[in-house]
């Protein structure tokens, strides 16, 4: 990602150093992944879409550690990898929209605080800016090369009401305090970086 962008990453220190956590990423371009992942201060397990899986790229994706997953049903393989990732203590990552969009945050599906309350693991919202302010000359599916793209860290925090409870209603309470966490840093991150 150094070699051939120019990310800036600020809050990197609010990644806890040890333990379980799961990094909730806005998703607006094809290199929101890999850029995370290139610049986060500890390795991150990705869950990425199973059709990603293809080839020699799909080789590569299983060789450093990342989950596949079917989009399309319930996949409890997916979801015991993703566990067992954070009772490992290791870190989770992933795109709460589910898919690659405005990268708003104004959509959340229900994974990321089924996640976060089963495991306890605390969340720590994440920016991804300038990946997809403007088309790169030589391949147009990515950015300029040697573009600037922000990688912003917030404060962890908890998903669960401390209850312990795992109900449909405990999740979706957990998704609406993590949908107004996720907006407010991501409102946060743009004027930090002035985008």
């Amino acid at each position: 990602m150094y070699g051939l962008w120019k990310p800036r990453v600020l809050g990197a220190w609010r990644v806890p150093a040890s333990g379980p956590v799961i990094l909730a990423v806005n998703h607006a371009h094809n290199i929101d992944g890999p850029m995370l992942m290139g610049t986060a201060p500890r390795p991150v397990h990705f869950l990425i879409k199973k059709e990603a899986f293809v080839g020699p790229l799909g080789t590569f994706l299983e060789g450093i550690g990342q989950l596949k997953v079917d989009r399309h049903s319930t996949d409890r393989n997916a979801i015991g990898n993703a566990l067992a990732v954070l009772d490992h203590g290791g870190v989770l990552g992933i795109f709460p929209e589910g898919t690659r969009g405005e990268g708003d945050f104004a959509s959340l599906r229900a994974g990321l605080a089924y996640f976060a309350v089963r495991s306890g693991a605390p969340i720590v919202p994440v920016a991804v800016l300038g990946s997809s302010d403007r088309p790169g000359r030589l391949v147009k599916a990515l950015p300029p090369l040697r573009a600037r793209v922000d990688v912003v860290f917030g404060d962890a925090f908890e998903a669960g009401d401390g209850s312990g409870r795992r109900t449909r209603k405990a999740l979706d309470d957990a998704t609406v305090r993590i949908q107004e966490r996720l907006t407010a840093h991501l409102k946060n991150a743009r004027r930090l970086t002035g985008r």
